[in-house]
Parts: structure tokens; sequence; C-alpha cells
């Protein structure tokens, strides 16, 4: 199954944002061992959900969030189901939520990247901004990139 039978789109409900929260979990809490009170911030309301659906139209095989403060975007949450991974599904959810990102106003976008996740970032224009830093016992670093005008 390639990624291009994957759908990418906007939640539309809380459907979508339980099978988001359900592959996030999966990924960073049982994959990764971050704390369920970490990773359930509180803050899944006020963002924008994007998802990856598998062939089935149904099951959530990527997701990531957009948090807008000002003209800054921080992409968060970025997470693809282990059978699904390297084939291009985190680059395409990437491309849409920049977009979307720049539609909605945002002139820059940030991120907490994993270092094992740093290159996928960089291929999407962001660049590393910090030292290395701990979230949840997992090394990390800020990275951004400005957003150019929306056409």
């Amino acid at each position: 199954m390639g990624a291009g039978e994957v759908a990418i789109r906007w939640s539309r409900g809380p459907v979508d944002l339980q099978g988001a929260i359900r592959l996030r979990k999966v990924v960073f809490c049982d994959e990764q061992g971050v704390p369920v009170e970490e990773e359930l911030d509180g803050r899944d309301e006020e963002a924008l959900h994007l998802v990856a659906l598998a062939p089935d139209g149904r099951t959530v095989v990527g997701t990531l969030r957009l948090l807008f403060d000002g003209e800054v975007v921080k992409v968060g949450r970025v997470a693809v189901d282990a059978r699904w991974r390297r084939r291009g599904i985190a680059g395409r959810m990437l491309t849409a939520a920049l977009e979307k990102a720049r539609e909605e106003g945002s002139r820059s976008a940030r991120l907490a990247a994993q270092l094992d996740a740093v290159e996928l970032y960089a291929q999407a224009g962001f660049e590393v901004q910090s030292e290395v830093f701990q979230e949840a016992d997992i090394d990390h670093v800020w990275m951004g990139r400005r957003l150019e005008e929306a056409e």
C-alpha cells in the first residue's frame, strides 16, 4: 500500500480527533514512553488537526496539529503509524499544514523536533534554532522557518 492511497485532510469532528489522539497515544506513549498526562496537554480543543486516513477512509494513520499564536504557528504532535512510516506521509502533512498556516496569516512556523526527525523537518524548510533540550526524556531541538506570503 503506497502513501498515495492515504487521504490527508483537516479533522471534521470528534471521530477524527479521537482517531488522532489514539494514534498519538500509540506512537508517543506506548512506543516512546511519554506519560499520557504530558501527551494530552489540554490544548487539543484550540488546535487545528490534520489527519491522514488509511485507504479504508476511517483509520487515522498520521496526524499533526497546529496551534496559532499571532503570526507564529506551532506545528506539533506529528505522528505516523509505524506500519505507514517512510512513505512520505509526514512530508505531505507538513506541506498541507504550512499551506493552511499561510492562509490563516501566519508568517513563521516553529516546532520541537525529536533529533531523529530533524532531517524530515529540514526537508520542509525548517532550520535548527536551539541547543538540544529534553522533553519527556527525549532529546529535541527547536526548529523554525519563515512562511512566504500566500499567493
